[in-house]
């Protein structure tokens, strides 16, 4: 035989496909066997490293977790058997400010605040949380068939990750990267904390626009529109453009503030808007962005009048919330007649990304990085192609925001996380920043120093993910082994907030790129298309999903989804729909090992035309398979193992071995099932980086196993067996069988009519429908297949490549009927096709009508222009009877 390798008794497959017998046995088998451990040594000559975007520490597993996760575990699984050291490093992440909310939760319980315990006690009390609750994730990504290298799962608070965050933060203070400044910061009056910019969520939001009067100091008034006239009180000046005709007169001038009475200039700054409101605005540089920028080019008062908690600190509202002190400010500039209208407004509002709380522009002394450096070397890295993302258009959303960027505030005012490594001096108030606690001043001596109450934004330890992971600022093996990366799975929402941060970091600090490519996965949305959210009630839960159609079939399902730059729609339809591509799957391998028992694996074989065909199949999904893989399209990867296993491998070659295989000679039964196990094998590691499980449950049982598992077994390779011109004929021969079963559909014939068929076709193909003549007779529900080069009477034909086969019918069928029956479906048909033909035509649909309707409406065009053709030729086929 060609296949010299000896086939050895493959264990029997009982009972039907479930999941939940299988599953746990073999993730334990993995991690007891250490398959995904990578041998830092053989990574020397073949590796692919990838770190795991860190989960919070207080998540459970959602879609979104389970996307990114199982998408990664694709590729890792993949490489894995092409013979490359995998090293894909999981962790957690402390997650800041929402570790700590979960924990204050649990002390308000006992009707405590983490002030009344202190900061000790406190940080005591969410390491215990920590300890008891943090791995869940990690236990669910492990039951999901993640392929981590568990043994060096990290956490962005361990030991050597949080020197590595004071190394990081003492560098860039050094060079004069981080500073301390009194700057207009982002500030949740609930989570009582510092916000950067990517941390803000802009909304839409209906409020209204005040024409507030303010009085002039020589007599008359300037209106100046407000959408917050609560912060009124710490006005310095008020605004109006250069250009403006209107105002020119009153530049230099003072006006009086209402309520207050405190007299402010009138200055003229092109930041104001001539056509917003009335042209002239109030500029409060301690309370508004733009108002502090305008501050620090006319060297304007700053005047805080709200505090920490969203209170207003001055007369006559001190005390009052921001939003009541809203109301009673509108009501006294009406009692005085300063109010001269209001008229409703929608305008964009900041809200904290984690309580939805609306966000205070406030002064405060924060630590900042000077970000505009690290930028510039980043965009470099992705404009050289040394960083790649895929789907290629994000590279333009990570341009645009690097254009923009402002120095990013990393002090947040929490307990929970790395606590700045700054201390200040009482005596001479110099901040020493250091590494290690300092035992004294570095400037005077001082023993009196206190260390800085604030700790580190979470996305700055983050930042540092792809090289602390592996020891670094030590030189570790890891570290130079392993670095850089070569992909990132993430979703487009942390490009600003991680990815970009981990490219500066990255560069700043090991020289180069973080990572090679960034794949950058959808979102996934209900079937409807809508984002998913608990209070929609329209959430599908992975777990959920697991318990009832196994971590196979979601795995694929999500796969299989997965197109690249297309959100993605899902439903437990879609997940049950690809169930039963796991127990085909199944019922595929059952029926392989049931028909070989018998087999005596020993002795020749000799292989048939149909055997060359399915090989060359194989042979070419191997390397569609490859390429889809190569270049990130999932779909593509999934769609074409699923085509070869359903398609041809179940609904065709099945069906035509299935007499030698039951009833062959010696030598057929043994070709047979040397090419089923050889097939099955091969399909089990296409399908085994998306269904790791089933895969493994099978392979276990086979008689022809490379390997102690499947994870390490050696990938398929193409060109194994490419049989082109068998490929052909057999393709003909499915051809024939389709043509057949369509007549019968078309026409109506009874499916207890056995037909008569008559070939009009070259040898070969005669001789290839002979080889496979029971199979078609059984597929087609044939009585007699024989040769004839004219067509009889009473036939219709089904044409192939390179002939004619004509299918008796004329005695099954009532022909008048069959013709007027046939005549009303042409007649609905072309009224489909002119339907269809106007839609396409109109341009307002072409433009409009979202992308994936456009392509299904073509498809349906092409499938009813087709349908009109073929029926056309049955009708005048029909008409010659």
């Amino acid at each position: 035989g060609r296949i010299s390798q000896k086939f050895l008794r493959g264990k029997k497959m009982e009972g039907t496909y479930n999941p939940s017998l299988f599953e746990e046995k073999w993730l334990n088998f993995w991690l007891e066997g250490d398959f995904f451990k990578a041998d830092v040594e053989k990574a020397k000559e073949k590796r692919f490293s990838i770190v795991l975007p860190p989960p919070n520490v207080t998540g459970a597993l959602h879609i979104g977790h389970a996307l990114n996760a199982v998408l990664q575990d694709v590729i890792c699984r993949w490489k894995r058997m092409q013979g490359y050291q995998v090293c894909w490093v999981p962790g957690t992440d402390h997650a800041g400010i929402a570790t700590q909310w979960v924990v204050e939760k649990e002390l308000a319980k006992e009707g405590l605040t983490r002030h009344d315990i202190g900061r000790e006690e406190f940080l005591k009390r969410v390491w215990k949380w920590k300890e008891e609750f943090g791995g869940t994730i990690i236990k669910q990504l492990k039951r999901l068939g993640a392929s981590c290298d568990f043994s060096r799962e990290r956490f962005t608070m361990d030991e050597g990750f949080s020197s590595a965050v004071r190394k990081a933060f003492v560098e860039l203070y050094k060079k004069g990267l981080i500073y301390r400044g009194k700057r207009l910061i982002n500030w949740c009056p609930r989570c009582r904390t510092a916000l950067s910019d990517l941390e803000v969520e802009h909304e839409e939001v209906k409020g209204f626009l005040w024409f507030i009067r303010y009085p002039l100091e020589d007599g008359g008034y300037i209106v100046v529109a407000t959408t917050r006239p609560e912060t009124m009180l710490g006005d310095t000046a008020v605004a109006v453009n250069p250009e403006d005709e209107r105002y020119k007169h009153l530049v230099g001038k003072r006006a009086i503030l209402p309520l207050v009475g405190r007299k402010i200039p009138i200055i003229a700054d092109p930041y104001v808007d001539p056509e917003f409101g009335t042209g002239a605005v109030k500029i409060t540089p301690a309370h508004d962005f733009n108002d502090f920028e305008v501050s620090q080019r006319h060297s304007l008062e700053m005047v805080k009048v709200m505090d920490e908690l969203g209170r207003m600190t001055v007369e006559p509202v001190e005390g009052m919330d921001r939003f009541e002190a809203r109301e009673a400010i509108v009501s006294m500039l009406k009692e005085e007649g300063l109010l001269e209208r209001e008229e409703p407004y929608v305008h964009s509002v900041g809200h904290c990304y984690r309580c939805k709380t609306v966000v205070e522009p406030m002064l405060s002394s924060q630590w900042f990085v000077k970000i505009k450096p690290l930028a510039e070397e980043a965009e470099k890295l992705v404009r050289e192609g040394k960083v790649r993302f895929i789907p290629k258009q994000w590279e333009n959303t990570f341009f645009d925001w690097m254009k923009n960027i402002k120095d990013w505030c990393i002090s947040r005012q929490i307990w929970w996380g790395h606590r700045i490594p700054a201390w200040y001096c009482e005596d001479c108030g110099h901040i020493t920043v250091s590494e290690n606690f300092p035992e004294r001043c570095e400037k005077c001596g001082s023993k009196r120093i206190e260390q800085d109450e604030d700790v580190l934004d979470t996305w700055f330890s983050s930042a540092l993910w792809p090289f602390g992971v592996f020891g670094w600022p030590k030189e570790t093996e890891d570290l130079k082994v392993f670095y850089p990366t070569d992909l990132l799975v993430t979703g487009f929402d942390i490009i600003f907030f991680w990815v970009a941060r981990m490219i500066m970091m990255g560069k700043h600090f090991m020289g180069r790129e973080p990572f090679k490519d960034v794949y950058v996965h959808a979102l996934v949305r209900d079937e409807k298309g809508q984002k998913m959210s608990k209070t929609k009630g329209n959430v599908i839960d992975p777990l959920e999903m697991i318990e009832k159609y196994g971590a196979d079939t979601l795995r694929f399902t999500l796969t299989a989804l997965s197109a690249q730059g297309r959100d993605i729609r899902l439903s437990e339809k879609i997940i049950e729909g690809y169930r039963h591509f796991a127990n085909k799957l199944w019922n595929i391998a059952k029926f392989i090992f049931n028909a070989s028992k018998d087999v005596n694996p020993v002795g020749s074989v000799g292989y048939k035309k149909v055997d060359n065909w399915i090989l060359t199949k194989l042979s070419s999904t191997i390397e569609q398979v490859n390429k889809s893989l190569e270049s990130y399209r999932f779909n593509d990867y999934a769609k074409a193992v699923y085509q070869f296993v359903w398609n041809e491998l179940a609904d065709w070659y099945l069906e035509f071995v299935k007499e030698r295989i039951y009833r062959g000679s010696e030598e057929e039964r043994r070709t047979c099932s040397h090419v089923l196990f050889l097939v099955l094998r091969d399909v089990l590691k296409l399908l085994h980086p998306a269904m790791p499980f089933v895969t493994e449950e099978i392979y276990q049982k086979l008689p022809n196993k490379d390997a102690p598992s499947i994870s390490v077994s050696r990938w398929p390779q193409p060109h194994c067996c490419e049989f082109p011109e068998h490929e052909e004929l057999i393709e003909e021969v499915k051809e024939i069988v389709r043509g057949i079963r369509n007549i019968r559909a078309e026409l109506n014939v009874p499916s207890s009519a056995k037909l008569n068929v008559y070939c009009n076709v070259n040898d070969e193909l005669y001789e290839t429908i002979f080889e496979l003549e029971e199979p078609i007779k059984r597929l087609a529900r044939i009585e007699k297949i024989s040769r004839t080069s004219e067509k009889p009477k009473g036939c219709v034909s089904v044409f192939t490549k390179t002939g004619e086969v004509y299918v008796e019918v004329g005695s099954a069928i009532d022909v008048g009927k069959e013709l007027e029956r046939l005549s009303k479906k042409l007649s609905k048909l072309e009224k489909d096709f002119s339907r269809l033909s106007r839609k396409l035509q109109s341009k307002e649909f072409l433009e409009k009508a979202p992308e994936e309707v456009v392509e299904k409406t073509r498809v349906e065009f092409a499938e009813v222009k087709e349908r009109i053709e073929k029926m056309k030729n049955t009708i005048e086929e029909l008409k010659r009877f």
